[in-house]
């Protein structure tokens, strides 16, 4: 990127080869992410967005792509989400990573780099995926370098054989794998605690590197020392574990080469602090989409609330290639309340090729072809418009404050549904209510604006795009009455210093 990343970016996740098929088809004739026309990643600048995902960019595997063309599961999968697909559709994992170079099915070398260029002409960053955890199956290192994977017994093999395989010549290595699941079979368990895979990891990151503006590195907490002891401690035996992480060198390294380089962490298990610790921009925050999904308004208000959590530094999103489309898991009305949530709290915001469209189908990432779906437009105007707004400097550069909601009048529980916070700036306030339920519900809000003698104060509401003129003594004793229909939200916006006073 040409200059600096703003405070809590926007991020826009691309599948690369679903992406480039669907521009292929609407363009008629083959493209290369070279030759993806300007327009899009105009759209996106105009948007807001300030870095884009290009999700699955590097060099397949064919022993992946072998097993997903066969595995039953994935194939019911397949049929649901891409009806009448055929073996061509079907590309493997992008998480089985057979070599850190520009895959052929999306162009040729040099095409990544132009592609950059496109991006930063358009003020946008690159980003792609680095996988430190697993290689795949047939990766050369199997053959060249099996030292630097995870090998096992024949008696381990056979006590768990489903985490084990073997390449030939009696090597037995064990496949990648979080410990709280069965293994990713496409997949070959890199060995963490070795310092020559260290260092060799290290150079891959760097190569990478040179070549986008940041990277989403996929289950990074399986490369911290305790995780990694954890999941493989018994297979290693009395291997060395080694003194330092590996991360903070990495990190250091690549930051040393590339100062604005942008570290996105994949983690889970409450170790998002850790990661940080070493050297993260940004990590995951699954625990916002559980909150979003399955649990209480209040549930999500004490989330954000979370002292411990470094609000800042979180990646946020109600959807990704991982997690079903937010309109399917959530509904059309829910979905929107929870979008607006979504841009308006601190931290990265991660919004999915498809999402703003009010796509319903979750694509495996084996797939390279989507099935025709219809446009939302009203759900594209909502988005349009939540982007504008949340585009807005308040958002980026003012402080963020939580908001207590009370009750309206007595015996009425219902503003317990609603959720509140506010950005503040020397100049401008803006508060953003949410009700997130079902029901209509009421409350009051302190405000958190110097009101002094002034009679009345314009709020300006960005979603309903009216202004409320509220009486200043009201505010000043009872606070911002609220009266919102089931999901939906208002963003007030007043300019401090411009109240109204009396004449």
């Amino acid at each position: 990127m040409s200059s600096g990343l703003r405070r809590h970016p926007h991020l826009y996740e691309v599948n690369a080869s679903v992406f480039l098929n669907r521009l292929s088809v609407q363009q008629g004739r083959r493209l290369t992410l070279a030759g993806i026309p300007g327009e899009e990643w105009q759209k996106l600048s105009h948007w807001g967005f300030d870095l884009v995902w290009l999700m699955g960019v590097w060099q397949r595997s064919p022993g992946a792509r072998r097993q997903a063309l066969v595995d039953p599961n994935l194939r019911r999968r397949y049929d649901e989400a891409l009806p009448g697909w055929t073996a061509q559709d079907v590309a493997g994992s992008p998480y089985a990573v057979y070599g850190y170079e520009l895959d052929a099915s999306l162009g040729e070398e040099g095409d990544l780099m132009a592609l950059r260029k496109a991006l930063d002409c358009n003020g946008l960053g690159l980003v792609v995926d680095f996988v430190p955890n697993h290689m795949a199956l047939d990766h050369p290192w199997v053959s060249l370098h099996p030292h630097r994977f995870v090998s096992g017994s024949e008696q381990q093999a056979s006590a768990y054989p489903e985490w084990f395989f073997s390449p030939g010549d009696g090597v037995l290595l064990a496949h990648g794998r979080d410990p709280n699941f069965l293994p990713w079979t496409d997949s070959a368990q890199l060995n963490l605690f070795s310092p020559e895979l260290r260092q060799t990891l290290t150079h891959e990151l760097l190569r990478v590197a040179a070549v986008a503006d940041g990277v989403r590195c996929d289950m990074a907490m399986l490369c911290l020392n305790d995780v990694f002891q954890k999941t493989w401690g018994a297979v290693l035996g009395d291997a060395s574990r080694p003194d330092v992480e590996f991360w903070p060198d990495a990190i250091e390294m690549v930051k040393r080469k590339h100062p604005g380089f942008v570290f996105i962490a994949e983690a889970y298990w409450g170790l998002e602090p850790v990661l940080q610790g070493m050297g993260f921009d940004f990590t995951y925050d699954k625990g916002f989409y559980d909150r979003l999904r399955f649990s209480t308004p209040a549930d999500i208000s004490t989330g954000l609330g979370d002292a411990g959590v470094k609000q800042a530094r979180m990646v946020r999103f109600i959807e990704n290639h991982d997690e079903p489309r937010a309109r399917a898991a959530l509904g059309r009305e829910r979905s929107m309340a929870a979008a607006t949530i979504l841009a308006t709290v601190p931290g990265m915001r991660l919004f999915h090729d498809g999402q703003i469209e009010g796509r319903q189908t979750h694509l495996p990432v084996q797939l390279k072809r989507e099935q025709d779906e219809a446009i939302d437009p009203e759900v594209v105007r909502s988005y349009e418009r939540l982007l504008e707004i949340s585009n807005a400097a308040v958002f980026h550069e003012g402080e963020w404050m939580p908001l207590q909601v009370s009750e309206a009048w007595e015996c009425n529980a219902s503003h317990l549904n609603l959720l509140a916070w506010a950005w503040r700036s020397p100049a401008h306030l803006t508060a953003v209510v949410v009700n997130y339920s079902g029901q209509r519900s009421q409350g009051r809000i302190r405000l958190p604006l110097e009101l002094g003698g002034a009679d009345a104060v314009a709020l300006q509401d960005g979603i309903g795009e009216v202004t409320y003129l509220r009486d200043g003594g009201e505010l000043r004793a009872r606070g911002l009455y609220v009266d919102l229909e089931p999901w939906r939200a208002h963003i007030l916006s007043a300019r401090i210093g411009h109240m109204l006073s009396p004449s």
